[in-house]
This record gives structure tokens, C-alpha cells and sequence, in this order.
């Protein structure tokens, strides 16, 4: 094996919590890129089973791995933020742990932007499914292909609970490391969910141009029993307050501002919402009138069948939710 370059074209990350299981793949997925030099930094998130056993395996037979073991879980933002912070390829790709990338992928993406001189990249998914169905494609290539750019605009609208038609929350951006680094860019490390919209939303905020290449490049798998993870309101307050957070830090064009105050909308509506669900379950009819009242719209919901509506929220605000293994859980 060659000696690593001093600054290969890309590096993935890959935060992992229990996932001995899958990082095999997703590592070697990313070591059979081609046409491209790279590096792969795996940040272990104080897994309890054999991840870092199994990691260390594949670091002594690829010098291109490298491990980082945590003393202390961070969760996903804080685990991923290791990574970049010890990565040195020109680009950085965030691979969740039981995901996998065509071995083209990186070569498309970095030559799309390149050309673009765009500082991002992002691509569509193939989406595979444990228990046999047909694998599709998340996005229509006809469709992304007339796009050719992500604006902010186009991604917060996106983002929008109840309404979204698609949702490019799913989406694996590469981010140039010079552009991150340069606006101290990073997730945050304090939000479990809906961390990965907010570190794209803010480089498009502070005026990264992103290209869009329409052919699928990252394979999303989705395992059996995978929607389980529980949302609680808790998770839907930590959004609403990273989101005025995000308008106090940045200044929005009218369009922009438009679509994120009807996303904020949407969130306060699913806060409402949730509380509605807690108070039926609980059978207190006066906090169902209270916030009945408080919220109508919050009422059009129980039109669907509670669970469906869960399922169908759950599936907005956690994209990596979707993936069994989710990367650096607690």
C-alpha cells in the first residue's frame, strides 16, 4: 500500500456507535473509491460492543483508516466533529456507519463541484431495504438534473413538517474543508436530531454555492424495525431553539426567510401536535382542550391515524433515524 498523500482529495468520516455489525462495508465501501486519493477517520462514540476491536482490524491492514476512540460519547454531531477536526482531504464526506458508497461517487461529486467552483455537493440515494423489497431511488434524476443547485431557499422548504413533497434532509452533502474551516463551521454537537440540516443550512448561509449531481452515489439502507426510534418533544424544542439560533447568526434573503418562517410554523405545529398525542394517551381531556384551542391545526393530524402520523413525522425529523445503526447514539 502507497504512503498516504499529505492531503488526499476527501475524507470520510464515519462516527459509529455499536456498529460492529456494519462498518466493515461502509469502510471498505469507502476505500474502493476510484480515481480519487483518500482517507477514512472512524470515530468510535464509546461503543459498548466490538466496534473499535473491529475498526482496529482494518486500520492495521489499510494505513488510509484511521481510529479515533472517544473517552466520552458526544452523539453524532460531536463524534463527526473529530473526524473533520482530524481529517486532511480537501473534501470531507460524512458516511453514517451502516451505509455504503458506490466506488464512483466521490470521483462525480468532486469533479461536478470543481467545475463549478461550488464549495458543496450533494447526490442522490439509493435506498435498499432488509426485508426484500425492490431498492429505489429517492430522487427523481430527471428532477435533480433541472435543479443543477441547492439553494437555501429549496432546502429549508424542504424542511417543512406537514408539507414537504420531498425532503432533502436525506441527502449526504461533501463539503469542502477550506470552506468549513474558514467559517468555523461544525454540527452541533448539542443537538441529537436534526443536526445534519443545520450544519448544511448554515454553509449555505453564509454563502456556500452547492451543486447537485442526479445519479445515486450513497447507498441508504433501511433495516427492519428501523422507525423505532422514539420522538419526544424534547427533540422537536432543541430544533425550534437551533433554528433561532440560526436566524440570529445569519441574515436571510426574503425567499429564504419566507421558507424558514412557514418551517418554523411547522415546527411549532409539531410540537403542539405531540403534546396533543401525550394528553389522549393520558386521557386528560383538559390539556387536549388547552391545546386544541391553543393550536387547531394541530387537530387536522388526528384526521390520520395517530401511529401513521408519527411514523410519517418521525420520518421527516429523523432521516438517520431510518438506518438501525444510527452513527454515535447514546
Amino acid at each position: 500500500m502507497s504512503a498516504l498523500p499529505t492531503e488526499p482529495d476527501v475524507t470520510f468520516v464515519i462516527a459509529a456507535y455499536n456498529a460492529a455489525d456494519t462498518i466493515v462495508a461502509a469502510i471498505d465501501s469507502a476505500l474502493a473509491q476510484d480515481n480519487v486519493t483518500l482517507e477514512v477517520v472512524v470515530v468510535d462514540d464509546c461503543s459498548p460492543d466490538d466496534t473499535r476491536a473491529v475498526v482496529q482490524a482494518v486500520v492495521e491492514r489499510d494505513p488510509r483508516v484511521k481510529l479515533i476512540a472517544l473517552d466520552n460519547n458526544l452523539g453524532p454531531g460531536g463524534a463527526r466533529n473529530a473526524g473533520i477536526d482530524a481529517a486532511q482531504g480537501r473534501w470531507i464526506a460524512v458516511l453514517d456507519s451502516d451505509d455504503m458508497v458506490y466506488s464512483d461517487r466521490m470521483a462525480q461529486m468532486i469533479l461536478r463541484a470543481e467545475k463549478a467552483n461550488a464549495d458543496i455537493a450533494v447526490d442522490n440515494l439509493d435506498v435498499v431495504y432488509s426485508d426484500g423489497r425492490p431498492r429505489e431511488t429517492m430522487f427523481d434524476p430527471a428532477f435533480l438534473e433541472a435543479k443543477r443547485v441547492l439553494t437555501l431557499e429549496d432546502f429549508i422548504r424542504s424542511n417543512i413538517l406537514f408539507k414537504s413533497t420531498f425532503n432533502f434532509g436525506y441527502i449526504k452533502p461533501i463539503f469542502r474543508r477550506e470552506f468549513l474551516n474558514d467559517h468555523g463551521l461544525r454540527f452541533r454537537h448539542d443537538l441529537r436530531i436534526g443536526e445534519d440540516y443545520l450544519l448544511l443550512a448554515s454553509a449555505l448561509a453564509s454563502g456556500a454555492s452547492c451543486v447537485i449531481e442526479p445519479m445515486p452515489g450513497y447507498v441508504y439502507n433501511i433495516r427492519q424495525g428501523s422507525i423505532s426510534r422514539v420522538l419526544e418533544l424534547h427533540h422537536v424544542d432543541a430544533m425550534i431553539a437551533a433554528d433561532k439560533e440560526f436566524l440570529r447568526q445569519f441574515t436571510l434573503l426574503p425567499a429564504a426567510m419566507d421558507a424558514q418562517v412557514e418551517r418554523t410554523k411547522s415546527l411549532i405545529q409539531a410540537r403542539h401536535f405531540l403534546m396533543l398525542v401525550d394528553s389522549i394517551k393520558r386521557r386528560s381531556v383538559p390539556d387536549t382542550i388547552r391545546i386544541a384551542l391553543r393550536d387547531p391545526a394541530a387537530l387536522k393530524h388526528l384526521r390520520m391515524p395517530i401511529s401513521v402520523r408519527l411514523q410519517k413525522l418521525k420520518k421527516t425529523l429523523l432521516p438517520s433515524a431510518l438506518s438501525s445503526a444510527t452513527p454515535a447514539r447514546n
